[in-house]
């Protein structure tokens, strides 16, 4: 049995697998050379991946050989970004920052994630793809946004909800979006062109481009470049 005071110490002269711990210091240890080891080393897991590349530390990364990155893209701390292998994709343009703690998930083999350039993807964000997900060139999602394309079927009550399957499709947020700090999309809804979504509204069917939406359920209460209504 160990000796308490040397129990790591004993653990590690007895590992096999000793790439592995360095790959786990690595990847979560502060500073420029590892932050560059990072870069390195998941250039040459993506699909493709362009110049100036900044990954922080405890970011989790599945099936990176499915994942293209664009020039200047910056993933910060603690980011898990899942593409579930198969045909599916996730795609991240130039110009892009995934800020800390944001949750990108293809969710089926076979869906693609498109992220335009330009985009901001706010702190705590989580973000599904069940049929597909795209996000257009310069838009901007503030913090906390959660967007799940699934409403689970519960009309049975004689069946679990779990085993009666429910409604999805691909999602699409326009270009030049803004959409506010937490902020829920539902399936059944697209965001258009250049729309601004306020701050804790609930999203539940398409908003037309330029729409200006607030709430719970969200409604439109302008188009940008309308007057305000007094």
């Amino acid at each position: 049995m160990s000796n308490i005071e040397t129990f790591f110490t004993d653990a590690f002269e007895n590992l096999t697998q000793k790439e592995e711990f360095y790959k786990a210091v690595f990847m979560n240890m502060n500073g420029e050379e590892a932050a560059r080891l990072r870069s390195e080393y998941y250039r040459r897991l993506f699909k493709s991946c362009g110049k100036n590349f900044n990954i922080g530390v405890g970011v989790r990364i599945s099936h990176p050989e499915c994942i293209s990155v664009g020039d200047n893209v910056s993933i910060c701390d603690d980011v898990t970004i899942v593409a579930r292998g198969g045909t599916g994709e996730i795609n991240i343009g130039n110009n892009v920052n995934i800020m800390q703690r944001v949750y990108l998930d293809t969710e089926h083999d076979d869906s693609v994630m498109n992220i335009g350039d330009d985009v901001y993807i706010g702190t705590g964000t989580t973000l599904f793809g069940h049929c597909g997900l795209d996000i257009g060139d310069n838009t901007l999602m503030a913090q906390n946004i959660s967007l799940t394309p699934y409403s689970h079927i519960f009309e049975d009550p004689n069946t679990n909800i779990i085993e009666q399957g429910g409604h999805t499709r691909k999602v699409t947020i326009g270009r030049d979006c803004y959409i506010g700090m937490n902020v829920t999309i539902l399936y059944s809804a697209d965001i258009g062109d250049g729309s601004v979504v306020g701050s804790g509204a609930v999203v539940v069917k398409p908003l037309e481009p330029m729409s200006i939406a607030v709430g719970n359920p969200a409604r439109v209460i302008r188009k940008r470049g309308e007057a305000k209504k007094k």
